[in-house]
Parts: C-alpha cells; structure tokens; sequence
C-alpha cells in the first residue's frame, strides 16, 4: 500500500526537465518528493545524493569535480535546504552547460527561504510544488471521509490502521518542531513553536489578528510574524489573502490562516475518529481547508483570495486568472444552501462560476450559475 503513488506531477516533470537546466520539486517533509524522484529517476541515467545523509554531503566536499564526473547524468540533489551555498556552484555549472534536464533539487522549504535559489539561478530554474495526496488521487484506494479525517500525506494515509495513522502525524509534528526548524537556521524553542501552532489551529479558517495571536502566546507582533512566515514558508500554514478589487461595501483586509493539511491540523486540535471530527466545533472549518486545498491544486494558475465585508457577508474563495473569476462556497452539508450574503456578493462581483463545494455523492445546478459539487470533483490538470 505504502508504493502507491499515482503522482499527476510526473508528466510536468517531464516537461520542465525538457525546457530548464534545473528543476525544483518543493513541497512539505514527507509528501512525497524523494519517491516521486526515484521513480522518475529509474530508467534514466542519474544519480541521486541524499543531503541529509553526511556520506551524501561529503561527496560534495568538491562539488565542481563530482559534477564533472557525472557531466551526462542527470543529479538529483534531495533536501537542497541543508546546503544552500551548493546553488553558486550550481550557476556556474549551468552557465557553462545549458542544456536541459541537468539537475534535479529537491526542497522542504520555499523558494523564499531557500533565498541563495532567487539569486543565483534565476532564469535557469524551473519550480514545481508537490502537495500531499489530493483527493482525486487517491480516490481509488481511499474514500473522502478517511482523507479528510488523516490528511495527504502518503504515511499518514495509508496507514493500516487511525492508531498507526494518528501515531505517524505525532511524531511528524514532534520531527518538524525539533529538528527540521533548527535545521533551517532559526533558533526557536519547541515548546514555544508547538504552542502557537496549535493556537492556529484553533484559528483555524479565521481572519488573522496579529495582537491577538501574540498575546494569546505572550509573544511579540513581530515575532508572531515571524513564526507565522515560517510556517507559511515550510508549507504547514495557508494565508489566504483578501480580495483586491474595488467594491461598494467596505471589505477586511487582513489575511485569513489555515493549517494546510488536514490531518495535521486534527492532530493539534486532538481529534480522535471521524465520529470525533463530526462532533468537534471546528468541523465546518476543517472541511472549509480541506476542499480549498483541492481546488487551488486543480487550478493553479489562478489566484485565490476571499471576501469578507465589515457586517459579515463572505465568499469562502475567489479564484481568478486574468479577467476570468470562480468563486467558492464550502458547506459541510449534504444539502448545502448559500447564504444570503454569498448572493449579494456574486452579483456584485460578477464570476463567470459559482459553486458550493460539500459532500455530496455527484454535482447538480442548485440554481442559474450556481454548481454544488465534491471536492472530489475538481482534478488538477493533467
């Protein structure tokens, strides 16, 4: 079971190896980054060095003659994070020879934070994001209520098990907290890190409130920013940002903060079982992040933001890409209605689709322009 990896993201792998002497694959620890590279990597002329591994890392002690050694083959270089000075070599390398499909950098962090990438290899890179599982992915080995309830990631999913599933997102959490932050460079108590993480998840699909969340942590405004940047850029944490566009009605303008991952936000909020996720306060937020993480995966060239005006009428999601908009609806419901406020404001904004996404067995017109449907019903381009 553990194997299965029906991952859409090799056919733009391919494509990218063909066009860019570098290729990132970026994406949170565990998602599936290394596997996806080894099973692309099998049939070709490669070679793979782990940089968490110090027999790895020491192979590069003279990266300029390992590269030269293995010139024709395609290196693939996992956990890239743990040796940003690599990628000044990597621009001279490529400056030389640019021809496509050279190298292969894996990353647990974002292009942000692995700054030496922005200024090194800039128009010589090419980034693709890996999420964990979607569920049109999975949707032949998994049902919706076991995805939503354990989350995307290949371990935690396909656990035999909820204990063995349960078990494997603490000791992720704990992992994260201990090791992969200080192995990033910053300095950051775990207990202290743990605190305000599970603080957001209580805040969970909420607009965010910096004075709020510091004090709730006895932190600073800025080291509240902090954190949150961090967790943002290690993709455990979504800001969503608010819409932009000039309307009549007064709009907030903060950002809005979800746990990226399902089932790791129910194992910081200490939900035990889907009969215990339907009982808990926080499941219609939980089901709110769960279906957006779908939806931005199955169109990601659009950008995504929300609405919210001051007395409280709100559109969940906005999706837009070039004059073209979609805006989004989540209910945990079976038979979902919108609210008043989302019709005020799809007139106002005028999307070319609306839908409400809940779920429900298969999608149906719930009214003119108006489409209810699954997450399951929206797949990321092949």
């Amino acid at each position: 079971m553990h194997g299965y990896l029906p991952r859409l993201a090799e056919k733009e792998l391919a494509r990218a190896l063909a066009r860019s002497p570098v290729v990132a694959i970026l994406g949170p620890r565990q998602c599936g980054k290394s596997t996806l590279a080894r099973e692309f990597l099998a049939d070709l002329d490669s070679v793979h060095l782990d940089l968490q591994n110090r027999v790895d890392r020491n192979k590069l002690n003279e990266p300029e003659l390992f590269f030269e050694r293995y010139a024709k083959s395609l290196v693939c270089l996992d956990e890239i994070q743990r040796l940003p000075s690599i990628f000044e070599v990597l621009r001279s390398q490529v400056d030389r020879d640019r021809r496509p499909g050279r190298f292969l950098v894996l990353g647990s962090a974002s292009r942000d934070l692995i700054r030496q990438s922005n200024e090194t290899l800039a128009g010589r890179i090419a980034y693709l994001d890996l999420t964990p599982f979607l569920f049109s992915e999975i949707a032949e080995v998994s049902d919706w209520q076991t995805h939503w309830l354990r989350g995307g990631f290949p371990d935690s999913l396909l656990a035999d098990d909820h204990t063995d599933s349960e078990d494997w997102r603490r000791d992720f959490v704990r992992t994260f907290l201990e090791r992969d932050i200080p192995n990033l460079g910053f300095s950051i108590p775990a207990p202290m890190m743990e605190r305000f993480w599970r603080l957001l998840a209580h805040y969970h699909g909420q607009v965010v409130n910096y004075a709020k969340l510091a004090e709730s942590v006895d932190i600073s405004v800025r080291t509240c920013k902090k954190y949150l940047t961090l967790l943002e850029q290690t993709y455990m944490v979504r800001l969503l940002p608010p819409f932009v566009k000039n309307l009549k009605k007064r709009l907030i303008k903060s950002p809005k903060v979800y746990l990226r991952d399902s089932g790791i936000l129910h194992t910081l909020l200490e939900i035990e079982g889907f009969d215990g996720l339907l009982s808990h306060p926080s499941n219609g937020a939980s089901w709110e992040g769960y279906s957006m993480e779908n939806i931005l995966a199955a169109m990601p060239r659009h950008r995504p933001s929300f609405v919210r005006t001051s007395n409280g009428a709100e559109i969940d999601l906005v999706m837009e890409y070039g004059t073209s908009r979609e805006v989004f609806e989540f209910k945990l419901s079976k038979s979902p209605k919108p609210s008043r406020g989302f019709h005020e404001l799809v007139k106002e904004i005028g999307p070319e689709k609306s839908w409400i996404v809940a779920p429900v067995d298969e999608p149906y017109e719930y009214a003119a322009n108006i489409m209810v449907a699954s997450p399951a019903d929206f797949s990321p381009p092949r």
